[in-house]
């Protein structure tokens, strides 16, 4: 009888566990709409920038250790916009990213590491065509709150910079002095509480 209470009574105290770390993790999906992705690089001797409008993830965040987050994403390469049609059918060329075969880019995070009080550096593995690298983006929370519907929203900005030569977008060789090969990104991501 003593055994028997004894399982019951750590049984209770597992699930209790269980439930707790299950309700300190809280899952927002992203919402494309108010979300953007914007890229920049040079071109000659000024620069020109361009946008994804389609993005589509989650971020599962621990309020009470932001260390423990994680983002996955999946970025739509057909949403491309540089504002020129010419020049968004040769980024999704063979050229570049190649989108009839690889249609879609990911990031995964691996580590989320705290710089400040709400900023984070961020290492994810970023897959672009065939070619998966690690890379560091510089994340900062801007902070939790209602939003339509009364639905909980987290927000975020995200920079970071990748050379495109190493993702097998260096494109033909007679570009390679007019674009240079940096690529600053500037994201900013609203999430809405996946219930």
């Amino acid at each position: 009888m003593k055994i028997r209470s004894a399982f019951l009574a750590l049984a209770t105290l597992t699930a209790g566990l269980a439930s707790s770390v299950s309700a300190a993790t809280e899952t927002y999906k992203i919402d494309a709409t108010h979300s953007h992705i914007q890229f920049s690089l040079r071109h000659l001797v000024s620069k020109f920038s361009g946008s994804f409008s389609t993005v589509a993830g989650t971020i599962s965040v621990d309020r009470e250790n932001l260390e423990k987050s994680s983002v996955d994403a999946v970025i739509d390469i057909g949403s491309i916009n540089t504002a020129d049609e010419k020049r968004n059918n040769h980024l999704k060329s063979p050229d570049f990213f190649d989108f009839a075969k690889f249609p879609s880019m990911t990031f995964k995070s691996i580590a989320w590491n705290k710089t400040a009080t709400d900023t984070f550096d961020v290492t994810g593995n970023l897959t672009i065509r065939d070619v998966s690298k690690p890379v560091v983006l510089k994340v900062k929370l801007l902070g939790f709150g209602e939003g339509m519907g009364g639905t909980q929203v987290s927000g975020w900005e995200v920079t970071g910079t990748i050379k495109k030569s190493e993702f097998g977008l260096a494109g033909p060789a007679m570009l390679g002095k007019v674009l240079g090969d940096e690529v600053a990104i500037n994201i900013g991501v609203e999430a809405g509480f996946k219930k």
